[in-house]
């Protein structure tokens, strides 16, 4: 019976072998390689080491930038903002206490949050409209498109300079043009620096006036819209304004968002018109003090660094969060072609 058993276990007993008297089983080897082929994979990893050597010597410049220029003052900025640091000794650890200074103790900061906010919600909605209408004007085919284009753009080039800003304030001043084409008129014009209720308004208007830059991305985004659905609408009945509304609008919607937020940030870091304007202290009282530029006072005419770095940070929480609400509600008014 164990006999019959191990026949039935062992195939080679069947055979009336011994297993040990058989040559072991090896796994067939694959076919060997010659040739060009064979040293295909070493070839390959060797160019892409070089490949990889010289793309990093290519980025380095900007991987030097962004941890010299951007990281290093961003991750110093974040832990000056728990000290105590005026920039002539060492700083002092002292938590939060910037961030409750600011919140609960300053009322001035409050001030500037206003100016800015309503700043902002100002002067950016009239700088989009007025770039987005005379786009429009520029894309009908008008002669001398390149001459108007540039005309247009040149204060962008100018905005944030110290020239333009000293040009704005005599512009305003009392005895500046606008008062004196006003007096031409029997009118007599106000102190628009001098007074609170219109000092701002002036900034407004400099800042719209330096639509350029926007208007030639609208106009590209214009020019990039498919003529047949202008012609599809017309033949529906649809006259200029149902035009404008239902074909300009959602197929430009991307450059308005992205116009959108650039004019939001920029707004938002406004800070040269106001310091040569009110020469530095947001007069008359401080209808004119941008956060930026309370900012500017703490850090360098205070010397409250650590303070003026909480601020920092806290303005960049504002701008993230108004760039994000941008980007989350454009899923409702932005039209990609889909």
């Amino acid at each position: 019976m164990t006999r019959k058993r191990d026949l039935l276990m062992s195939p080679s007993a069947a055979l009336g072998v011994r297993s040990s008297a058989l040559p072991a089983r090896r796994p067939a080897a694959p076919p060997a390689r010659s040739g060009p082929a064979a040293a295909a994979p070493k070839k390959h990893k060797k160019k892409f080491g070089r490949d990889g050597l010289a793309a990093t010597i290519f980025l380095l410049p900007w991987l030097i930038g962004v941890v010299g220029v951007t990281m290093g003052p961003l991750l110093a900025s974040a832990w000056l903002s728990l000290t105590s640091y005026d920039l002539f000794t060492a700083p002092v650890w002292t938590g939060v206490s910037n961030y409750v200074r600011m919140f609960t103790q300053d009322p001035t900061f409050y001030t500037s949050l206003r100016v800015t906010f309503t700043y902002v919600g100002v002067s950016v909605p009239i700088l989009l409209i007025a770039a987005l209408l005379l786009a429009i004007m520029l894309n009908r085919g008008l002669k001398g498109l390149a001459v108007y284009r540039t005309l247009f753009y040149l204060p962008t080039l100018l905005g944030a300079s110290v020239a333009l800003a000293v040009l704005w304030r005599q512009v305003f001043s009392t005895g500046g043009m606008i008062n004196q084409v006003l007096s031409w008129l029997g009118i007599t014009g106000p102190s628009w620096l001098g007074d609170p209720s219109t000092a701002l308004s002036t900034l407004v208007v400099l800042n719209v006036w330096t639509f350029g830059g926007t208007m030639v991305i609208f106009l590209a985004g214009l020019r990039q819209i498919p003529d047949h659905y202008y012609e599809a609408a017309q033949v529906d009945g649809a006259g200029a304004l149902a035009r404008f509304w239902h074909v300009t609008l959602p197929m430009l919607s991307p450059v308005i968002l992205f116009n959108g937020v650039l004019a939001i940030i920029r707004a938002f870091q406004s800070f040269t018109s106001a310091y040569v304007i009110s020469g530095g202290s947001g007069a008359p009282a401080n209808s004119t003090l941008f956060y930026s530029l309370y900012l500017y006072q703490q850090a360098f005419v205070n010397y409250h660094m650590g303070y003026a770095a909480a601020m920092a940070w806290f303005l960049l929480v504002i701008i993230g969060v108004f760039t994000a609400l941008a980007f989350g509600s454009s899923r409702w008014w932005v039209f990609y072609g889909e």
